[in-house]
């Protein structure tokens, strides 16, 4: 994981200068394993995200809005209790350890002074979030421990707390140069050098260790032996000069980008990756681990929310499509009807000469350029007259089963095509509403149940759709699924404005807020780019967007949400970019 421990210690630095002294002055807990910090005072007001998510557990500054659920969970309730308008007066961490402790002074029910702790495990999949009382003993945490989970060390309410079991590594801050030689003496020659620093040292990531080892040895994957007595100097040389820049909390926050993508980040500068990544200084770390979570956690976060609906839309959807498959293999199948017909004219012509009781008939086929002959299979069982009709009934059944399984077919690809759309309209949702509200469709469109212990009429969620400005000043509005899609587009828009959306590719309804006016070419272009961004082709370049008035686009009656048809239209080819998307949108 990219957050180690000296990472954590550059993280902790800047939290501390914007935070030491500041009150606590609300409390939210928006995902199960974060709770975020409203802070004043200090230098100015800001939110500090405590997050022990396991997969990335951190503390940071954060600039990002996150939807809070209607009900506060207990553990949230627990923390206003203790910790609303406490004072922050230190935040320490352990040496070369992911941990972090905010030192607060609070008033207890009575009014005294009381100390409290908020102790961060950025851990992995230990990680917890655990508040102390004055004694150091647990008042409560995110993630209970107990013996059955963990022999060596458990986390309950009422226990004292300790800290978490050290890794067997070596602090290197506490070495002196000597020792340091004396342990790169001791390591085998064949090992390289990143992995050598990886396994001795503590607080140290892999990406630092490759980045050290870069430095000394010009190569990743150099070997002890390879650097010889320079190189092995100057790899502690760059060691200490780390080292040093911590003491001196000389930090750099970096993301590390490919196919411009964040792939990682620390605390240094990095040049390891030459020109196959993208690697970018920011102005903080908070805005680096917005940045770098920000798409991946609300993305986990609807898998986990919306993995009922996610589930139920796919089976739906795949089993659309299989039923589409057999269709169109009976659709195929009716093609050949004609030949039906003329097996039964052949009969009719032949009375004469059959008898019942034959099983084929061989006769001159007069439908055949060639003037070919032709053998007719017959049932034995019924006369000649009765063979001849069922051939043509067989005809016309098939004529007739093209019809029906013509509309069927344009059913279910209208099915499958909201289908889809559903499952990008998930993919889009950015909190417990914007899930509510394609759950009340699924609900309202018969792939859902409705709860059966709603009572009276059900609350309907109320999610507002994306809102941005271009760059000359024109509201852009994006919805975020089909109920947003619709509202924006058959209800809001005038006649005037104008209507976005990718052309044959799955994604949101988009409006420029025309004002009456016309609007101007960038304008559009940027409208279109926010149209190919929230679609299905957001990994594409060159993607076609079309565009028309709102006046040529219809709902046909009866389409499920988010339906419509248009005429009249122009078409942009537009490639999708993240920062013009983070640019546009308003605060």
């Amino acid at each position: 994981m990219p957050l180690d421990a000296i990472c954590l210690t550059a993280v902790a630095h800047e939290i501390s200068v914007a935070v030491v002294g500041g009150r606590i002055d609300k409390i939210h807990q928006p995902g199960r394993d974060e709770v975020v910090l409203a802070i004043r005072g200090g230098e100015g007001n800001c939110k500090l995200l405590l997050s022990a998510n396991p997969s990335h557990p951190r503390a940071q500054l954060t600039g990002i809005s996150r939807e809070n659920p209607d009900k506060p969970p207990m553990f949230c309730m627990l923390l206003r209790k203790h910790l609303t308008g406490a004072r922050i007066l230190n935040i320490e961490q352990p040496p070369m350890e992911r941990v972090l402790r905010l030192i607060l002074e609070a008033t207890d029910e009575l009014g005294d002074r009381v100390e409290r702790q908020l102790v961060l495990e950025a851990m992995g999949r230990h990680s917890n979030l655990i508040l102390l009382d004055q004694e150091g003993r647990i008042v409560d945490c995110l993630r209970r421990v107990d013996s059955d989970m963990s022999a060596k060390r458990q986390v309950l309410p009422g226990l004292f707390y300790h800290l978490p079991p050290t890794q067997a590594k070596l602090d290197p801050t506490a070495l002196s140069r000597e020792e340091l030689e004396r342990e790169l003496a001791a390591a085998p020659e064949e090992s390289q050098a990143d992995k050598w620093l990886l396994d001795t040292f503590g607080g140290l990531s892999p990406l630092v260790c490759r980045e050290l080892a870069c430095r000394a040895g010009g190569s990743t994957d150099v070997r002890l032996h390879q650097l010889e007595a320079t190189g092995r100097s100057k790899l502690l040389d760059v060691l200490e000069h780390l080292l040093f820049d911590v003491r001196e909390k000389n930090f750099t926050p970096t993301l590390i980008k490919r196919d411009n993508r964040p792939a990682d980040f620390t605390f240094m500068p990095v040049g390891q990756y030459g020109g196959l990544a993208q690697v970018t200084a920011m102005d903080s770390f908070g805005q680096l681990l917005d940045d770098f979570y920000a798409t991946r956690e609300t993305m986990e976060r609807v898998r986990q929310q919306g993995q009922d609906m996610i589930r139920t839309v796919t089976n739906a959807r795949d089993r659309t499509a299989r039923k589409i498959g057999l269709q169109e293999q009976e659709l195929q199948a009716t093609k050949d009807r004609e030949l039906l017909r003329q097996k039964g004219d052949i009969i009719t012509s032949n009375l004469h000469a059959m008898s019942r009781g034959m099983g084929v008939l061989k006769a001159y086929n007069f439908y055949d350029p060639q003037g070919g002959d032709i053998e007719i299979a017959l049932d034995p069982l019924l006369t000649p007259q009765q063979n001849a009709a069922k051939y043509y009934k067989d005809y016309n059944k098939a004529k007739t089963a093209e019809q029906m399984l013509t509309v069927q077919l344009e059913k279910g690809r209208q099915e499958l095509d909201y289908l889809n759309s559903v499952l990008e309209s998930i993919a889009l949702a950015e909190g417990e509403r914007d899930l509510q509200e394609i759950r009340q469709e699924l609900v309202e469109t018969g792939y859902l149940r409705r709860p059966s212990k709603a009572k009276g009429r059900e609350k309907k969620a109320a999610s507002k759709p994306l809102e941005f400005r271009s760059t000359a000043g024109l509201r852009i509005s994006v919805g975020k699924n089909n109920a947003q899609n619709d509202l924006l587009t058959t209800k809001m828009a005038f006649k005037s404005d104008i209507w976005l959306h990718t052309q044959k590719i799955h994604g949101s309804h988009v409006i420029l807020w025309t004002e009456g006016g016309e609007p101007d070419v960038q304008s559009l272009n940027e409208a279109a780019c926010l149209a190919a961004w929230y679609s299905q082709g957001r990994e594409g370049s060159k993607v076609p967007v079309d565009y028309t008035p709102v006046k040529y686009v219809k709902k046909p009656a009866g389409a499920r949400p988010g339906m419509v048809v248009y005429t009249t239209y122009e078409t942009a080819w537009v490639t999708p970019d993240e920062e013009l998307v983070k640019r546009l949108k308003t605060k």
